[in-house]
């Protein structure tokens, strides 16, 4: 269960005076718990790593703005707590890993995006995040 390995984690980071990744684990368990507490039951590994995929999103935004703003101090920051991010998630399969997938799964050429992406965001939830496989979709239905 993913909550108690963060939990682990954050109390290694507390004693480590790691503030960094104290503030990444603090706020990943802390919408674990947010989650769970609406849900009144214990969540799913898929309902795990999708809050973990939200941090994530929200985090390359923000890391984009510091690009953006030429903010090095903030670049390094979202860098380091995007990479403490990731390893929470399952080992991500590469784009022709994914392609290999989809066409196992019946996404043929000229199959309309929406019904492709239906069938794969399912399929590989956890696996991909949301950009690489609507690249990989789009190549397998041009």
């Amino acid at each position: 269960m993913l909550k108690t390995i963060v939990f682990d984690q954050l109390k290694q980071a507390m004693k480590n005076k790691d503030a960094l990744a104290k503030g990444v684990l603090t706020l990943i368990k802390s919408a674990l718990d947010q989650a769970e507490k609406e849900k009144g039951e214990v969540l799913s590994t898929e309902e795990e790593i999708a809050i973990i995929n939200r941090e994530i999103k929200q985090t390359n935004q923000s890391l984009e703005g510091a690009q953006k703003a030429a903010r090095q101090d903030l670049i390094e920051k979202e860098q380091t707590k995007l990479t403490l991010l990731k390893t929470f998630l399952p080992e991500q399969l590469s784009e022709e890993e994914i392609i290999i997938a989809l066409k196992e799964a019946g996404i043929a050429p000229g199959m309309n995006m929406g019904d492709a992406m239906k069938i794969a965001k399912p399929l590989l939830a956890g696996k991909a995040d949301g950009s690489t496989i609507s690249k990989a979709v789009k190549a397998v239905i041009a």
